[in-house]
């Protein structure tokens, strides 16, 4: 799973605030590569209210949007 800041919808917004991606990348690069296993790691640690999820609203694809009409 790819994470990346800078295709988020919610980036710079208060989401943030509440995000784990944060907390598992450098900032100034904005982008998280996380294996199978450790996604799902963050998945079972949110569910038990241990870690704040994986926020991302990924932006819409204009490539995708333009082939659809």
């Amino acid at each position: 799973m790819i994470i990346d800041c800078n295709e988020c919808a919610m980036q710079h917004t208060s989401t943030c605030d509440d995000c784990i991606v944060p907390m598992l990348v450098d900032l100034s690069v904005g982008t998280a590569d996380l294996t199978e296993a450790e996604s799902d790691a963050v998945r079972h640690l949110s569910e038990a209210g241990l870690v704040s999820p994986i926020r991302l609203v990924p932006l819409p694809d204009p490539m995708r949007d333009r082939s659809a009409g």
